[in-house]
């Protein structure tokens, strides 16, 4: 990561920090053991790649990113509460999340689950306060809360981790240009939508066209790929223990682009999708510098 955009990475990670501790002040309604299991799983140590995300859309669409935080900390809800929830037995069964032990190992299934559960509705209110904090009107305010739902939702994320499940040893029973396309259906839900819904809602925020929405759109629909398409390289020569994980895709039979094309073919095409990323930015010129830095660092980094 160069020396620009990790410098813009901790602004934006102390400021969406700030903004989440507001957003989980204790209060008499809500159990110290559910807030305490909340925290721990949103400040392990996450990148808050679509805080800054929902931030650097705004900011390229004409609004001052400070304004979009409490939708940038719900994007960051949403996030974890999927990472609690598939580190579950029922899911990945996983006991380590950023080198930290899992929530359920800390708190217990139950909890784990409700706090997952928090964390979800939790964004959905953060981000109806931003709506209102900025005098949306109502369009503009149902359609935030209706992406946002969207990207999260059984079209989006959830849809596409049942679609991960199902896809576990499916390279074997099908053909390799069959297996391509599941999982690129896959992870445009499982890893694009939540995505795209970032740049999305930063730009509803700020009252963006049409138009610059759709571009927004294809970029993280193009980083998503390349991010999802760098996972599955580092779970192959990744350092584990910089990575903060224990077990592997190849443990758990599951289709991988690392698995499908090799390493190198999958770097190949991380390379492709990030340079179609760029592509899509052009119109925004120099307010779109951090979302081009962003794109190449997804398949820089190490962990």
């Amino acid at each position: 990561m160069n020396s620009t955009l990790a410098r813009a990475m901790d602004k934006n990670t102390a400021l969406v920090d700030e903004a989440i501790e507001k957003l989980l002040a204790p209060t008499p309604d809500l159990p110290e053991s559910l807030r305490k299991s909340m925290r721990y799983s949103l400040f392990a140590g996450g990148k808050r790649l679509r805080p800054t995300l929902v931030l650097a859309a705004a900011e390229c669409c004409g609004l001052n990113p400070k304004k979009a935080l409490k939708t940038a900390a719900a994007l960051e809800m949403i996030h974890t509460y999927s990472l609690i929830h598939d580190d579950l037995p029922a899911m990945d069964d996983d006991d380590l999340r950023r080198g930290k032990p899992t929530n359920h190992k800390v708190f217990g299934e139950a909890l784990a689950i409700l706090a997952g559960d928090g964390l979800l509705t939790k964004a959905f209110e953060a981000a109806a306060e931003n709506a209102a904090d900025l005098k949306l009107n109502g369009r503009a305010s149902v359609e935030l809360i209706r992406l946002i739902a969207y990207g999260a939702g059984a079209e989006g994320m959830v849809g596409g981790q049942v679609a991960d499940l199902a896809a576990e040893g499916a390279s074997k029973k099908i053909s390799k240009s069959a297996a391509a396309k599941m999982l690129e259906g896959v992870h445009r839900r499982k890893t694009g939508a939540l995505i795209v819904a970032s740049l999305d809602a930063g730009a509803v925020l700020a009252g963006a066209s049409k138009s610059a929405r759709e571009s927004l759109g294809s970029y993280g629909e193009c980083i998503g790929l390349a991010f999802q398409i760098a996972d599955d390289v580092l779970d192959v020569v990744g350092d584990k223990k910089k990575m903060g994980k224990k077990g592997s895709d190849r443990d758990n039979d599951k289709l991988t682009y690392a698995s499908l094309y090799g390493v190198d073919g999958a770097r190949a095409k991380a390379r492709a999708a990030v340079e179609m990323a760029h592509a899509q930015l052009k119109t925004f010129g120099r307010k779109a510098d951090l979302l081009h830095e962003l794109a190449d660092y997804i398949i820089a980094r190490d962990k």
